[in-house]
């Protein structure tokens, strides 16, 4: 009896998604909820469990392809629920046989030894980017390695064992020693298509520009108080919380403070009406392998400084392993991006719609400033806040700049709530 493998229910407005990459091959035996298949939605990627025990007997939905919630993509057989077989339990393949020559039969020319159980050349069929530009890094024929992927595809393994087994041949040379081969569109570009994620951070950068009134107001902050803090009781915090105190749980605080004094920072157009939000859902900017994603610290307002940076910690981690759930990428009101931590000095972030407004942080540099008449070198970032000038004027934009400098610059603000 099969069980089918569906696509699961994404969140909300997801209706389809695409798939990434599958873990288990035709054949594999499965476990129940064994991770078998990675899908890619306009959000994150997520993986797909087996629903039951048993062997992978159907693949429907190849990778690449676009599926909706509640298709099938594959089917698994209940009625082997045994654990994959080990080595051992895996029967030998038979040798290939081989012409056997007479004494009367000509000899053939001389050839690599693995040549006589080599497949036909392979030049006729399709090469990724990827194994295209290893063959070319090591100067083989692709004809002469095996391939061992659908329909006798070469795949990146079987360049790599054609290589440490010598098996595979060079490539042909050019027709004239004195000439220079004509270089391939192929070997200097690599054309990939873009991920679902990739496709839909791009869709709504442009969606942003397009819609909103995108203005950016910039300040900059003496980071000196916070890095004081945090050399004094960095130990006592790590002790007693388990989590070390960064920068950015105070500019978590600091925004919340600064979006209660201004809330229309925190609000968004929805249609012809403003919605004014009373809860404080900060999104965190994360860099993670597929893309650039926005996890949400619920109730930001509501936690301190600890539970915010273990958050922080939290989702940062599963952003990089692909761990993430829909739900967690949906409704933030606010969002921080620190552009400083890969050198940034200064930009201007786009909005995260339907958000009407973001914070950048950048890196922090020893610069000379004016204090009390006399010049001293102090540790500065540059901050930015990109708004949507249609409901937040200007007047507001820069008044909650200069509270979130405040707040940085003096923290016992965030603990008297001045």
């Amino acid at each position: 009896m099969a069980e089918d493998v569906r696509v699961p229910t994404l969140g909300e407005s997801i209706s389809e998604a695409t798939i990434g990459k599958w873990y288990k091959a035709v054949g594999d035996a499965v476990t129940e909820d064994e991770p078998i298949v990675e899908v890619e939605t306009d959000k994150v990627a997520l993986e797909i469990n087996a629903p039951v025990s048993g062997v992978l007997i159907e693949i429907i939905a190849e990778e690449g392809t676009d599926v909706e919630v509640g298709a099938v993509i594959a089917r698994v057989d209940m009625s082997c629920k045994a654990a994959p077989a080990s080595k051992g339990d895996i029967p030998a393949r038979p040798e290939p046989r081989v012409k056997e020559l007479t004494p009367d039969s000509p000899k053939p020319a001389s050839q690599p030894a693995a040549a006589a159980s080599a497949p036909p050349p392979q030049s006729s069929m399709p090469i990724s980017p990827a194994v295209r530009k290893l063959l070319a890094e090591h100067n083989l024929d692709p004809a002469s390695v095996a391939g061992t992927g659908k329909d006798g595809r070469i795949v990146k393994k079987d360049v790599l064992d054609a290589i440490a087994s010598g098996t595979a041949s060079a490539a042909p040379a050019a027709a004239t020693a004195g000439s220079a081969a004509p270089v391939s569109v192929e070997a200097r570009e690599e054309r990939v298509p873009m991920t679902r994620l990739r496709k839909r951070i791009a869709e709504r950068l442009k969606e942003a520009q397009n819609t909103a009134a995108i203005l950016t107001t910039y300040n900059e902050v003496d980071m000196s108080a916070i890095m004081a803090a945090r050399k004094q009781y960095q130990g006592e915090f790590e002790k007693k919380h388990g989590v070390r105190l960064g920068f950015m749980s105070f500019f978590v605080k600091a925004c919340v403070h600064a979006l209660k004094e201004i809330p229309s920072v925190n609000a968004e157009i929805d249609g012809d009406d403003i919605v004014y939000k009373n809860h404080y859902d900060i999104g965190v900017a994360v860099s993670a392998p597929g893309g650039l994603v926005v996890p949400v610290v619920r109730n930001a307002d509501q936690l301190g400084f600890a539970e915010v940076e273990k958050t922080i910690g939290d989702l940062g981690r599963r952003a990089r392993d692909g761990k993430l759930t829909i739900d967690e990428l949906m409704g933030g009101t606010f969002t921080i991006s620190n552009g400083g931590v890969f050198g940034s000095l200064m930009s201007s972030p786009i909005l995260n719609p339907p958000q009407s407004g973001i914070l950048g942080m950048h890196k922090i540099q020893e610069r000379p400033v004016v204090v009390d008449g006399e010049i001293v070198i102090r540790p500065m970032m540059y901050l930015a806040l990109s708004y949507d000038h249609r409901i937040i004027d200007g007047r507001e934009a820069v008044i909650f700049l200069v509270r979130v400098k405040d707040c940085i610059e003096d923290p016992s603000r965030l603990l008297l709530d001045i």
